[in-house]
């Protein structure tokens, strides 16, 4: 059976007393848009349609005028802005939760932001931070923000300490700088490099470099299932003894390359960050590359193809707010749609101070 709309319908009981003339009546029950038509089922669908699913407002329209129903894209964008704006406590929760981990993972991706003054979009970036992919709860937010500037992870990391996983973007340095911090290279952004000369058949480097790094990776994947201190102890047992030869083969090429080459340019990124890239090999708890958190950009990926730029910053900012929860609980296999719309209707009546209780690694559904 193809989906279909229905309509609520409440009644409230009134009361008149004669003796005192006054008229007493039921109090209707919290609504996210008050006095407004869509139940949580239909915001929780409008989320859904345009953040997992990457439909924009105008295709929506369209789908549910077949159903016989008419939604302009404006009605669309303004129940989800009000949807998003009530997650707001939910989100501050979210972003408080995936901090308290001690390894991260970070990264940013561009995205285009309308300028309506100047008649077109100006390049704005969601900047994403997970917890580490080893982690026993996964979590992941994201942050809608104007520029690129190394302000921003520098904010949201104000007060945490840990390990940090990122590539070699100059805007995580300041991150840095604070004792207790300590930084995490991505073995696979230095694989790319060798992974271009060896497509371009510019240098059997490339594809040697590939080879050797393979059996690093073959050890990681064996190491998958075990908990920190076990992986830690297969890593140095393992993958050790091919990271210093590794090492060492690396050294020897750079010598006999020209300065200036492709083939020194990729050799000279992984001896650069040498220290940070063999990370894992001294933190159980610290993946070998970013590609965990890469994958958790992929919907934001899918998305600016679909509904191509962000309205508004506000509308950057709420976009962010869903994407985090509903990726979050699609690592906790829930189902977006069920989590979104359960969550809309307990949240008006849920105690604040009990907020975490809707976070997508501790909820359950209403009994």
């Amino acid at each position: 059976m193809p989906a279909e709309f229905f309509v609520h319908r409440h009644i409230y009981g009134k009361w008149a007393c004669k003796c005192c003339q006054t008229l007493t009546q039921q109090p209707a029950e919290p609504q996210i848009i008050d006095k407004g038509l869509p139940a949580a089922g239909l915001l929780a669908h409008t989320l859904v349609a345009r953040y997992v699913d990457h439909l924009p407002y105008y295709r929506q329209e369209l789908i549910n005028t077949r159903s016989g129903v008419h939604t302009p894209r404006s009605t669309l964008a303004a129940w989800a802005g009000a949807a998003a704006g009530a997650l707001a406590p939910l989100y501050e929760a979210q972003r408080a939760f995936v901090r308290s981990a001690r390894v991260l993972h970070a990264d940013e991706t561009p995205v285009r932001l309308l300028n309506p003054g100047a008649g077109k979009t100006a390049r704005a970036y969601v900047w994403a931070y997970a917890r580490g992919e080893h982690d026993d709860t996964a979590g992941v937010v994201y942050e809608f923000c104007r520029g690129r500037g190394s302000k921003y992870p520098a904010d949201f990391l104000a007060e945490w300490r840990g390990t940090l996983t990122c590539d070699d973007y100059g805007g995580y340095n300041v991150v840095f700088q604070y004792e207790g911090r300590i930084e995490a290279g991505c073995l696979a952004h230095a694989r790319r490099k060798f992974d271009e000369l060896a497509k371009a058949k510019a240098s059997a480097v490339g594809q040697l470099a590939i080879e050797r790094i393979a059996r690093l990776y073959r050890v990681e994947a064996q190491a998958k299932e075990m908990d920190a201190a076990q992986r830690l102890v297969h890593r140095q047992q393992h993958a050790a003894p091919l990271w210093d030869e590794l090492h060492a083969w690396m050294r020897t090429e750079r010598v006999r390359v020209a300065d200036g080459s492709a083939i020194a340019a990729a050799l000279d990124y992984s001896l650069r960050r040498w220290a940070a890239l063999g990370r894992f090999l001294r933190d159980g708890a610290v993946s070998i590359d970013n590609n965990h958190l890469e994958n958790l950009m992929r919907p934001w990926a899918m998305g600016r193809k679909a509904w191509l730029f962000a309205g508004s910053e506000l509308a950057g900012q709420r976009a962010a707010m869903v994407m985090s929860l509903v990726q979050s609980a699609r690592l906790h296999g829930h189902d977006p749609w069920v989590y979104l719309r359960d969550v809309l209707e307990r949240l008006l009546a849920h105690p604040y101070r009990r907020i975490d209780e809707l976070l997508p690694h501790r909820w359950t559904p209403a009994a």
